[in-house]
C-alpha cells in the first residue's frame, strides 16, 4: 500500500531534540512539570496567513510528539501489545529495529551518538513508537495487526540471523487449506466484491476515501478514484476471489476491504508466483475490532487455493521484518497552493517569491523523439523494462499484455490514470527511453479553497543508457555519470509533461535508479518511509536508496518494484 507523505520539516525535529535537551539540564534531576497549555496552538505571528497557522499548529504537535518520546512518553494510543517498553526486548533487536527504521533514527538524533547513548534513548520508548517510527503515531497509526499476530506468520522475526539460505518459510499442503473462510463477529459477514461493477466498485472508493492513508497531522487523506481502483485491481490474470469485502449483516454496510492481485516477482535470481496485497482498508469505527488479522488470514487462505503461497506488502510501520525500506521524496510544482494547504513549509530564511522561482519549470521538453505513448510501442517498451528492471536485486516480471493494462491509456477508458512516454530515436526510429507516471489526489481534509492535491506518482522508466558502451571512457564510473545526465533529462522532461497536465507535486521513492535525479530536480524529502515486506519467503535485506541517516544513499537501491 502507498502511505502518505508530505515534505519533512527538519526544524520542528531538531527543535524538539534542542529543547528536551536543555529541559533535561535545567531540570537536573528534578520531577518535571508539562505546560498547562502544551496542547494549545503555536500562535501564529501576526499577519500571518491560515497556512502558516496551520503550519504553526503542525509544528508544536510534531515537536511535542517526539519530545515526549526522547523522554520516555508514548507518541499516541496503541494496542496493549505494543505499550509496553523497548527495553523489554534485547539490545541486538532494538538496534535492529533501529536499522529498519531509518526516520526513527533520524528524528531521534542518533547520528552522532554511542550505541549506549542510542540504546538509552530507545529504551524509553514504547514499541508503538519505535514501529511506527514516531511519524505514524496518533491518528495515522494504522491498524496492520497486532504485534504478536505476526509472530505467528511465515515472516522473518526480529532478531533472526541477517544472511540466510533464500526461500520459502514453508510448503503449503493444498489439502489443509480451509475451503471456507474463518469466522468473523458477530453481526458481519464476508463478501467478494465485483470490481467489474460500477455499483460496487462505488463502494470500495467510498470505503477508501473515508477510512483510508491519512498524513500524521490527519491533514490530508488519499482520495484513490474509481477508474484507479479498476487500473490497480484489474490488471491482467485478476481473480475475483482475492477482492475480499465485510459487510455489516443488517446494513449491508461495506466496512473493511482488503485485495491482492497476481504477479510474477523476480527477488534475485528466483521468480515467485506471488501476490501484490494492497488496500487494506477498515471503516473508523471498527478499528478496536481487530480485523486487521481476520483480514489477513482470509486473503492469505484465498491466494493459497489458487496455489499461490508468497506475498509481496508495503506499509509505513514497521513490522517483522522488512526486506528493504525507502523514503517518500516530493518535488514541487505548484509551490503557492502546497504551501497555502500546509503540504510544502517555507524554508527558514526564505520568502514565498524565491520558492516560487525555485520550482520553476521550463514551458516545452527537451529530449528529441519524446512522444506519448503509442499500442505499436508495446514490443519495445516491454523489452526494453524487462532488461532495465533485470538490474534490480527485487523486481516484476511484466509480460506484453501487462505493460499494455498498466502503462497504454486508451482514449476510449475515460479518465486518464496513467501516462506514459517514449523517447524515439530519429534515425533508427528505435524506441530508446521510456518513463511513466500516474496520479492519485488527495483529499485537503481543512478548510481551504483547494479540495484537493493533484499528485503524479514516478511510475517505471527505463533508458537504453544504462547498456551503453559508448561513454567517453568506458569505466563503470563513466557509465553511472552518463546514465545520471540521461535519467535527469528524461525527469526534468516529466516534471513539464506533469505541470502540462495539471499536477502540483511529483513524487517518487529512493527505489529503482531515482538517487541519480532526486537532489537535482529539486525533489526535498518527505516525512513518510515505505517498508517492503515478502510473505513466506525469507530473504536478505536489500538496499532501499537511503542510509542510516534516512538520507540518499549514493550506492543507489536493489528495490525495482513499485507498489501502487
Amino acid at each position: 500500500m502507498a502511505e502518505k507523505s508530505k515534505l519533512d520539516n527538519p526544524v520542528s525535529i531538531n527543535t524538539a531534540a534542542e529543547e528536551t535537551l536543555e529541559e533535561s539540564q535545567n531540570t537536573q534531576g528534578q520531577a518535571e512539570v508539562e505546560s498547562e497549555n502544551e496542547d494549545e496552538e503555536e500562535d501564529a505571528p501576526s499577519g500571518s496567513t491560515p497556512a502558516a497557522g496551520a503550519a504553526a499548529k503542525k509544528k508544536k504537535s510534531k515537536r511535542k510528539r517526539i519530545k515526549s518520546a526522547l523522554k520516555g512518553g508514548s507518541g499516541g494510543e496503541s494496542s496493549s501489545g505494543e505499550t509496553k517498553s523497548i527495553g523489554s526486548i534485547s539490545n541486538e533487536n532494538a538496534m535492529e529495529l533501529l536499522k529498519a527504521n531509518p526516520a526513527l533514527a533520524q528524528q531521534l538524533g542518533v547520528e552522532n551518538k554511542s550505541e549506549k547513548e542510542i540504546l538509552a534513548t530507545m529504551k524509553k520508548l514504547s514499541l508503538a513508537d519505535i514501529m511506527t517510527g514516531l511519524a505514524m503515531s496518533g491518528k495515522n497509526a494504522k491498524d496492520m495487526g497486532a504485534y504478536k499476530f505476526w509472530g505467528t506468520q511465515p515472516v522473518k522475526k526480529f532478531g533472526d540471523q541477517e544472511t540466510i539460505e533464500e526461500g520459502p518459510f514453508k510448503i503449503i499442503d493444498p489439502d489443509k487449506v480451509p475451503k471456507e473462510p474463518g469466522p468473523l463477529i458477530d453481526g458481519f459477514e464476508w463478501v467478494t466484491m465485483d470490481m467489474t461493477s460500477d455499483e460496487e466498485t462505488k463502494e470500495v472508493y467510498e470505503l477508501l476515501n473515508g477510512h483510508y492513508v491519512e498524513d500524521n497531522e490527519a491533514m490530508f487523506r488519499f482520495n484513490y478514484s474509481e477508474a484507479f481502483l479498476r487500473w490497480a485491481l484489474l490488471a491482467p490474470g485478476w481473480t475475483k476471489e482475492w477482492h475480499v469485502g465485510v459487510r455489516a449483516t443488517a446494513s449491508q454496510k461495506l466496512v473493511a476491504f482488503i485485495s491482492a492481485v497476481p504477479v510474477e516477482l523476480r527477488v534475485r535470481q528466483r521468480v515467485l508466483h506471488a501476490s501484490e496485497v494492497n488496500f487494506l482498508c477498515i471503516h473508523k469505527k471498527l478499528r478496536a475490532k481487530r480485523l486487521t488479522p481476520v483480514l489477513i488470514k482470509e486473503v492469505t487462505r484465498r491466494c493459497y487455493l489458487k496455489g499461490t503461497w508468497q506475498a509481496i506488502y508495503t506499509a509505513g510501520v514497521v513490522l517483522p521484518t522488512p526486506i528493504s525500506t525507502c523514503r517518500y521524496y516530493h518535488r514541487s510544482i505548484d509551490w503557492e497552493k502546497l504551501h497555502e494547504v500546509g503540504f510544502s513549509p517555507l524554508p527558514p530564511g526564505s520568502k514565498p517569491s524565491y520558492q516560487i522561482a525555485k520550482y520553476k519549470l521550463p514551458d516545452r521538453t527537451s529530449t528529441k523523439g519524446l512522444r506519448a505513448m503509442e499500442a505499436k510501442d508495446l514490443d519495445a517498451v516491454t523489452d526494453l523494462l524487462k532488461r532495465y528492471l533485470s538490474r534490480f536485486d527485487m523486481a516484476p516480471v511484466y509480460n506484453k499484455d501487462e505493460i499494455e493494462h498498466l502503462m497504454l491509456h486508451k482514449k476510449n477508458q475515460g479518465e486518464q490514470v496513467i501516462w506514459s512516454y517514449v523517447v524515439e530515436d530519429p534515425s533508427t526510429q528505435k524506441i530508446t527511453d521510456f518513463f511513466s507516471f500516474y496520479c492519485i489526489e488527495s483529499t485537503v481534509m481543512k478548510p481551504s479553497r483547494y479540495p484537493t492535491i493533484r499528485a503524479a506518482y514516478l511510475f517505471y522508466y527505463a533508458t537504453e543508457t544504462a547498456f551503453s558502451t559508448l561513454s567517453s571512457s568506458g569505466t563503470s564510473a563513466a557509465k553511472a555519470a552518463d546514465l545520471r545526465t540521461r535519467l535527469n533529462v528524461l525527469v526534468n522532461d516529466a516534471l513539464i509533461l506533469a505541470k502540462k497536465a495539471k499536477f502540483d507535486v511529483f513524487n517518487a521513492l529512493t527505489l529503482l535508479d531515482n538517487n541519480h535525479f532526486l537532489e537535482e530536480q529539486k525533489f526535498g524529502g518527505g516525512d513518510g518511509q515505505l517498508h517492503f515486506y515478502l510473505y513466506n519467503y525469507n530473504a536478505n535485506p536489500i538496499a532501499g536508496g537511503v542510509d542510516e541517516r534516512n538520507r540518499i544513499d549514493e550506492r543507489g537501491s536493489g528495490i525495482g518494484v513499485v507498489m501502487l
